[in-house]
């Protein structure tokens, strides 16, 4: 085995074993929530969903391409080749969907009651259900042409108008029907990023108002202690990282199928990339959603009631 083979190999291992610790740690600290007996907040179960897509990612895409790192071939067959891949996608547009739903409901908890958002606070929570198995519902059927396009290595093995990708391969399609669907996942994806980064500006104008109207009851603080200047650091830091690595992904994954590229290095690279947020996601929702989704709904009960209850936060 090649020592560059070995290094993707130990880098593919530590990051699916660290996002399947974290994940697996994530759904825990729900299920002890549940079990307790305390009130669950409407964000946990788009939380939730967020996390069993993240978990699905690193266990369709993460482990075969650990072991195909570590010089393993041929241990998937056409079925298998099928369903890893189908999965796949249909998890990572989950993601998508479930991050773009979380931002937008923080958006609407955290608008005051008389705007326009502010007016669907009481009426979000009901529909979050119906959205995310909507969400699911249409990943499910946006990708129902994958496994027609995917088999094994071994039906691959000395012929043409194959593509390998590593453990698997794809059939060449016409270029017309290729674009159609690249364009149609590429919609998707831009629509839940844009989403996600209007989400985050929003939010991030809502609280810096909110913070220079309350701001002589923070006087005494640090600017960088305020409660709005650690949930504004929070939700940039979920939001970016997932536009960031999820847009290299995208930008990578497309060089493979439009150019005649099949170098290894860039399937792996898309993979890593792809990966790093479902790795490293739930670590940024165990440090922070708790205190995000805290002070979401003080600062919504105070925009409510009044602006002098903010020193309850």
């Amino acid at each position: 085995m090649s020592s560059i083979n070995l290094t993707m190999g130990i880098t593919f291992l530590l990051q699916t074993a660290l996002g399947v610790l974290g994940n697996c740690a994530c759904l825990g600290y729900f299920v002890l929530n549940d079990f307790s007996g305390r009130r669950g907040k409407p964000t946990d179960l788009i939380v939730k969903h967020l996390t069993w897509a993240n978990f699905m990612v690193l266990l369709f895409k993460g482990i075969p391409q650990t072991m195909a790192a570590f010089g393993m071939s041929y241990f998937l067959d056409d079925i298998l080749c099928k369903l890893i891949f189908y999965f796949h996608r249909v998890a990572r547009g989950v993601s998508l969907g479930s991050t773009s739903l979380l931002s937008v409901f923080q958006v609407i908890t955290i608008s005051p009651s008389n705007s326009k958002w502010g007016q669907l606070k009481f009426r979000a929570p009901k529909v979050i259900g119906s959205s995310l198995g909507l969400c699911w519902a249409l990943q499910l059927l946006i990708n129902a042409s994958v496994p027609t396009v995917v088999t094994d290595i071994l039906r691959t093995k000395n012929s043409t108008g194959f593509r390998d990708f590593v453990y698997c391969a794809t059939v060449n399609i016409h270029s017309l029907t290729m674009t159609f669907y690249a364009i149609l996942f590429a919609c998707t994806d831009v629509v839940c990023l844009g989403i996600m980064t209007w989400a985050s500006g929003s939010m991030v104008l809502m609280l810096t108002k909110h913070k220079k109207m309350v701001q002589n009851i923070h006087s005494s603080l640090s600017p960088w202690s305020s409660p709005e200047t650690r949930a504004t650091q929070s939700i940039l830091a979920l939001v970016s990282s997932f536009v960031f690595l999820n847009m290299i992904s995208a930008i990578l994954g497309l060089f493979h199928p439009f150019f005649d590229i099949t170098s290894r290095w860039m399937v792996n690279a898309s993979v890593a990339m792809s990966a790093c947020f479902p790795a490293f996601c739930p670590f940024l929702l165990l440090s922070r959603y708790t205190k995000v989704s805290k002070f979401c709904w003080n600062f919504s009960y105070e925009t409510t009631h009044g602006p002098w209850l903010v020193g309850e936060v």
